[in-house]
């Protein structure tokens, strides 16, 4: 594998407006991650660099290094209304250069600093690294952390995901987060047909998640849009050559056909009631407390503009 090459840059803005999500804003301290994820949607980004989705997109990783200045800037002025953010949607932000920069450690003080509400999603057990800042924004807005787990078969974590912690290490962040008392939930996504959609790897992911204390299980079906479809394809053809008649049918386009999502979905379901976990976080009281303050500020700033 070749070295990492990690690129310094200076953000103009770190809150990004997001459409047709379940959130308005999202953050990504990085571009890029070293994880390798062969399914990862966020490869086809790098296209916008002139980079490749492949190497490119595990070899060069642009480091935001102001993103926390520029975001207390940001969360400061009079017209943010303290809507929810996700962060790490497009790569993951406990990658483990965070280590060494921990821009994701200061952009979650921030977001506590100006209680704003955060969700975060990742693969890195580093994030336990971070339970002080997260039980504080938990207080002040509410914080939920989503771990995202596809297998815990270690033969196709290898294949899968070859740059990421192992699923145990995972399920063990998961017990520790939960233990302190952050809400914190499994994303069993993507499922991929042919690899990860059979039903016991589904439980097992399932069962692991309930007896690690999870608070809730996500998913959702591996979709393939250009760049990224091209990327897997040529996985494909390396590591599990007889699932290529099966994706051409399943993958004329970037999602499967309805009726194999809805199938998938519906066992995932079952799983989820036989486990007893909800699909959803619930709120957590604090975002509650928080928002209910922030509306009340709100009301007394009538000169308002988004």
């Amino acid at each position: 594998m070749s070295p990492v090459r990690y690129e310094e840059t200076l953000a103009k803005s770190i809150l990004n407006p997001v459409q047709g999500m379940g959130f308005r804003w999202s953050i990504n301290p990085y571009r890029g991650c070293t994880h390798g994820c062969h399914y990862c949607f966020a490869r086809r980004y790098h296209a916008y660099f002139d980079l490749n989705p492949g190497d490119d997109f595990t070899g060069i990783i642009f480091v935001k290094v102001n993103a926390p200045t520029v975001l207390r800037a940001e969360l400061g002025r009079p017209s943010w209304r303290r809507e929810p953010v996700a962060v790490g949607t497009a790569t993951d932000p406990y990658q483990p250069i965070e280590g060494r920069y921990r821009l994701t450690r200061e952009v979650l003080a921030a977001l506590a600093e100006a209680a704003t509400p955060a969700s975060v999603v990742t693969k890195g057990p580093l994030v336990v690294r971070d339970v002080d800042i997260l039980r504080d924004l938990r207080d002040r807005a509410g914080a939920t952390i989503c771990v995202s787990l596809t297998t815990l078969d270690r033969e196709r974590w290898r294949r899968l995901e070859p740059g990421t912690a192992p699923p145990a290490q995972r399920l063990r962040a998961v017990a520790r987060l939960a233990a302190s008392g952050v809400t914190v939930g499994i994303l069993l996504a993507p499922i991929i047909p042919g690899l990860t959609a059979d039903r016991a790897n589904l439980e097992a992911v399932v069962r692991g998640a309930a007896d690690h204390g999870a608070a809730f299980l996500g998913t959702n079906v591996l979709h393939l849009h250009p760049g990224v479809k091209e990327h897997f394809g040529a996985f494909l053809r390396a590591e599990a050559p007889e699932l290529l008649p099966l994706y051409r049918r399943l993958y004329p386009g970037n999602y499967a056909p309805d009726a194999v999502q809805s199938e998938i979905r519906l066992l995932v379901a079952e799983l989820r009631e036989r486990y007893a976990l909800p699909e959803r976080a619930r709120r957590p009281a604090g975002a509650e407390a928080s928002q209910g303050s922030a509306v009340k500020r709100e009301s007394r700033q009538l000169t308002l503009e988004l």
